[in-house]
């Protein structure tokens, strides 16, 4: 055979065998085509050998050549034997540079590659590194001139060994090619960025020392507030300290010195400092006094003097607590660099490890001191990597003992007015933040340096001081930290200046314990200075939905709060299941799992994961697989409510939706050439205006679930046309009317005279003719396969004197019909004169909408309900489960049918598998029954029949008569409760298998006949009935098991009164010959008779009435009278 083979340097050689060789005098050519032209070589005759090899230098890299073999006869007629198709390796990168990919540098790089361009082509890259431990290879076809933006790695994870290789790519006749070139560059190396700690927050606290001197001297003892343990300085502590500081004394005299605290150096007379006070210090109440340093006083003029003090007074010393969140996940991280940043100099003062979250200083010199933190990373070969800086912390400490946060606003409107050679008046505008001081430095020029004082002037009142209480602004930056599935951390910001009392954190969510949701509160939390506060909230239910907002109250009588405004939502873990049966059968392995919670919600969970492991003997194997499923498209999509210049669409969600995207544009331009953006919208109505009128516009709507797109649903609608003068209107078409008629009534009148006259002629005086009438009772037949036309041709002309009888007849066509989508929805508010005129004719309307209906579900198969295994499982012969929706049973037995069960699972409002519809239990299939209701964890059974009606068995007994357990096959079912009421009876069962049981809900409603429905008295009865079952529901999981008889007349109105309570709640529209036909699509003859269809409508109309009572007098519509 024919063969090609490409070497390593580019070459391809070609080369025949014996096969090949068909005539000796025949000729061998070779065509390769690939390049800019096409290339033919000829194989030399050899005698009674084979050829030597063909050698062809290809110029390409990573491109594909077709290699063709032809045969030459001696008649100069050449034909293709075979060929072949080729792929040259691409050249391979030469340097790889990597660099960090500035808007996030914690996941994303740029990879820059330089590679040989010319004759080298190639169509994707094989990037291969090492993720930590792990090995990983991503084909990538994202890049441009040999950059390329990678943006999918973890932040703070050591990738080692990064590769490049260049991947070309060929088809043809269905085959495919792939060839990579080798590593031509040195492996590399790169960290991520890990991302900056969280919550970053400080507490500072008056560290003081317990002294005692001579009173004579002035002196005083401090009280600690704190114990001051910390034999050094940047010693790690969790302590939580009391926030105490020191007030300040009132002074009115001040020396302006240049020595620090600790140094005694000078011997003259020196003021305290103002956290001093002295016994015989005086106040001036209204006045205030500056001095200047000593090195600047004038000689001549007059210095105040003050008490002499023996002892360097020591500046006071505060102890700075600094907390932080670690970072978010994932990030790899090792531990925090705490760094100090004094008088523009950054240094790094402790390095702690990654589980400590806390740490504490001391500091005590005046200035501005500045504290940072950032993650750190440094596992693997890569070098140590810090994280970007957080939110710096920043407070100042003033000379004279005080500390303050740091201001974002400076003092406005400064002037220094001179007042004499040695004093100088300072005003400025108050900043409108509040503050406590004001920090005034003065900074020579030409002279000396100066440092930042002692404030130079201070105003004392002696005025009362008034209150008044003010509301709290609120808290900011409310942030959730979750904790596993029953616990949680909340962490919040304060306004930078406000006066409070406490923190109240309050939490609402679904009290399954007293069936009620409200605001309950918490915990309360002191006001203290930090700026960041945090509370850690414990005992949660586990796959809940949680509420929590924080309120700020006053002190003042009474307590004022704010604001309800911030809140979050959150949904706790599930708890994880625990495998209860194991069982190995045939190579196949059967895992049973549950949840000891019985309080367990998965209802807001979209996203649906696995992981299974596999262990041997060497070593585990694990795989996990994520599966999220794409957004289904909007269904039922129409348009209501035209006008000139706007259109409203309406449309159902399919399964779960976060919103949709509403694009319209005219439908004579292309859908990019339109400038309008989308529409986002929460709800299934959109309103799209500014339209213009008489127009066509194509309208789509996309479903959007976890940032993917459905497939958009597309509309076309019409804008009405503008309408002329009404007045105009109409006067222009009566005159035109009335000419029409005047003529029209002259010509009949002469042609019936001419007619007249000779008839009479014809037929002779007297004659009378007598018309029997043909009628039918009822509904034309539907499969009318074709139009007929009856007319009256064999009557004696003389009959034509007076009447002419003609009629036509055009049914629809059946199979035209069953692709034709059934929808009729209408407004609420219009829908009594719908019901009236839907009514007209002894319901003539309904018959036709009801006539329809039978035609859907005739295409769709029930192979499985057809098998001779599964007959005798079907209590009806023309009641069968569709194949695509039947329910299937988790059986170990191989025998055919032993999945089998009459039932389908039915679209719900808020799930695709809400409800499950089936027959009455038969005596042989009751086991598989109660099989089914464990298998998929159904907890509530809605029974629409008794189990004899009319002389009839409609079901069987399947549950016990008495409080003693029963067993069905291997199911236990034990009746632990029963309550009857007229029209129903409810109980409640213990469903048990081995160690596994549920308890399951039992609501049978008996006044309900077969065939029909509730007597018109009883629809309120029946809508209690719905209701109560309902919210029983709402507290459970799995589908709802909903058996009449059959399973499809009583059922399928059942399931429709259901989901039409729900859409109403939020709807202003119902279809429900839309409705009637989606549950006919999942299962044959839902809502099985005329009457029950008309009886869901009158349950609607009723339904309305409710809600809109319950608009006027805030009322629930239904109550629930059972007693449960």
């Amino acid at each position: 055979m024919f063969q090609v083979e490409v070497t390593n340097d580019n070459l391809i050689v070609m080369s025949l065998e014996d096969s090949d060789l068909m005539d000796p005098s025949s000729v061998y050519v070779v065509k390769i085509t690939g390049e800019s032209k096409n290339y033919f070589f000829q194989f030399e005759e050899s005698n009674n050998s084979l050829p030597s090899p063909l050698v062809f230098n290809a110029s390409y890299h990573g491109l594909y050549y077709i290699v063709t073999l032809m045969v030459v006869n001696s008649n100069l007629a050449s034909r293709p034997a075979r060929s072949v198709i080729v792929l040259t390796k691409p050249l391979s990168v030469g340097r790889l540079f990597i660099h960090d990919y500035k808007p996030s540098p914690e996941t994303g790089v740029v990879f820059e590659a330089e590679y040989p361009e010319k004759f080298n082509v190639f169509s994707r890259e094989n990037i291969s590194y090492w993720e930590g431990n792990n090995f990983r290879s991503v084909l990538y076809k994202d890049f441009i001139k040999g950059k390329t933006v990678f943006n999918h790695w973890m932040p703070g994870i050591c990738y080692s060994n990064i590769t490049f290789q260049l991947v070309s790519e060929a088809s043809f006749n269905k085959t495919t090619l792939v060839k990579s070139s080798g590593i031509g560059h040195e492996p590399q190396q790169h960290r991520t960025a890990p991302y900056p700690p969280q919550n970053i927050s400080i507490q500072i606290v008056l560290v003081n020392r317990s002294r005692s001197e001579d009173p004579a001297k002035g002196t005083f003892v401090e009280t600690s507030t704190a114990e001051a343990n910390l034999s050094n300085p940047t010693e790690k502590s969790s302590e939580i300290f009391d926030d105490q500081f020191e007030s300040s004394a009132a002074s009115s005299s001040y020396n302006w010195t240049e020595e620090k605290y600790l140094a005694n150096t000078s011997s003259e007379t020196t003021a305290p400092p103002e956290w001093w006070v002295s016994e015989t210090a005086t106040v001036d109440v209204e006045g205030f006094v500056n001095e200047i340093p000593p090195e600047y006083e004038n000689p001549t003029s007059v210095s105040f003097s003050s008490e002499t003090f023996q002892d360097p007074i020591p500046p006071p010393i505060f102890k700075v607590l600094i907390s932080w969140f670690p970072p978010k996940p994932p990030t790899a991280f090792d531990g925090f660099n705490i760094y100090l940043r004094k008088d523009d100099n950054l240094t790094l003062i402790s390095s702690v490890v990654e589980n400590t979250y806390d740490f504490v200083t001391e500091v005590m010199e005046p200035g501005k001191y500045t504290f940072t933190i950032r993650t750190f990373s440094s596992s693997g070969s890569c070098k140590t990597r810090e994280s970007s800086e957080a939110k710096a912390l920043s407070f100042y400490i003033s000379p004279d003992g005080k500390w303050f946060e740091e201001l974002t606003e400076k003092p406005k409107n400064v002037t220094v007015t001179s007042l004499n050679p040695t004093e100088a008046l300072v005003m400025w505008t108050s900043s409108l933040a509040s503050s406590s001081d004001f920090v005034v430095s003065v900074r020579s020029q030409t002279c000396q340096k100066q440092k930042e004082s002692q404030r130079l002037e201070k105003y004392y009142y002696n005025k009362l001081p008034s209150f008044q209480s003010t509301e709290p602004t609120g808290i900011k930056d409310l942030v959730l930290y979750p904790l596993g599935p029953s616990a949680v951390v909340l962490s919040w910001s304060r306004p930078y200046h406000s006066v409070f009392r406490k923190y109240v954190v309050e939490m609402f969510y679904f009290n399954p314990t007293s069936m009620t949701s409200e605001w309950t509160p918490y915990y309360e939390i002191a006001a203290t200075v930090s700026l960041t506060s945090t509370v850690r909230v414990t005992n949660l239910l586990p796959a809940w939905y949680y509420n929590f907002r924080v309120t700020m109250v006053t002190w003042a009588e009474p307590e004022r709060s704010c604001c309800d405004t911030s809140t979050i939502s959150f949904i706790t873990a599930p708890v994880a299941p625990q495998i209860t049966q194991v069982e190995y059968v045939k190579n196949l392995l059967y895992i049973t799992w549950g949840y000891d919670n019985k309080t367990l919600d998965l209802s807001h969970s979209r996203m649906l994961h696995w992981q299974v492991t596999a262990e041997g003997k060497k070593r585990i194997k694990k795989s996990s697989n994520i599966f999220i499923a794409d957004p289904a498209p909007p269904k039922s999509l129409f348009a209501v409510n035209k006008t000139q210049t706007s259109v409203t669409l309406l449309w159902v969600e399919e399964g779960f939706s976060d919103y949709f995207e509403v694009f319209c544009w005219c439908s004579d331009l292309l859908q990019g050439e339109y400038d309008k953006d989308a529409v986002m919208v929460f709800s299934h109505v959109v309103t799209i205006s500014n339209l213009h009128p008489g127009t066509s516009y194509n309208c789509s709507i996309t479903s959007i679930s976890h940032h993917s797109a459905s497939i958009p649903t597309f509309i076309t609608v019409s804008t009405l046309v503008a309408e002329m003068n009404p007045n105009v209107v109409v006067i222009s078409l009566l005159a035109v009317l009335s000419i029409l008629l005047i003529a029209l009534l002259l010509a009949t009148l002469v042609v019936l005279r001419r007619k007249h006259l000779q008839m009479t002629r014809e037929c002779g005086a007297g004659t009378f003719v007598n018309f029997a009438t043909l009628e039918r009772d009822g509904k034309l037949p539907y499969n009318w396969r074709r139009s007929i036309f009856a007319f009256l041709t064999l009557l004696p002309s003389c009959l034509w004197t007076d009447y002419l009888l003609a009629f036509y007849i055009n049914p629809w066509n059946k199979n035209g019909f069953k692709k034709r989508k059934l929808t009729n929805p209408v407004q609420l508010d219009d829908f009594d004169s719908y019901m009236a005129d839907m009514s007209k004719d002894s319901d003539y309307k309904f018959s036709l909408q009801f006539e329809e209906l039978k035609m859907i579900g005739l295409d769709i198969e029930h192979c499985a309900a057809d098998l001779p295994a599964n007959r005798c499982k079907n209590r009806y012969t023309n009641i069968l489960p569709y194949d695509f929706s039947r329910v299937k049973l988790v059986s170990m037995d191989e025998e055919e049918g032993a999945d089998y069960i009459n039932a389908n699972y039915i679209p719900g409002y808020s799930s695709v598998q809400e409800y499950i519809a089936t027959q009455g239990p038969l005596p042989d299939t009751r086991n598989d029954f109660w099989k089914m209701i464990l298998q998929q964890k159904c907890q509530v059974i809605v029974m629409l029949t008794q189990c004899n009606e009319k002389r009839r068995i409609k079901c069987d007994h399947y549950w016990p008569f008495t409080t003693e357990p029963v067993s069905y096959g291997d199911i236990t079912v034990e009746m632990v409760s029963e309550d009857e009421q007229p029209d129903w009876a409810f109980r409640v069962f213990r469903v048990s298998l081995a160690d596994d049981a549920q308890h399951v809900m039992h609501f049978n409603f008996t006044a309900w006949p077969d065939h029909g429905v509730p007597a018109t008295s009883a629809a309120e009865s029946i809508l209690q009935f719905v209701y109560m079952v309902r919210q029983k529901a709402i507290k459970t999981k799995g589908p709802i098991t909903v058996h009449c008889s059959a399973g499809v007349g009583r059922t399928g109105t059942f399931i429709s009164l259901d989901r039409l309570m729900q859409h109403i709640r939020d709807h202003e529209y119902v279809d429900v010959l839309g409705l009637v036909a989606e549950l006919r699509s999942y299962r044959m003859c839902m809502v099985q008779t005329e009457e029950q269809f008309i009886f869901i409508h009158q349950c609607v109309q009723l339904m309305w009435k409710k809600k809109k009572q319950q608009f006027r007098i805030s009322d629930v519509i239904y109550e629930n009278v059972s007693k449960s």
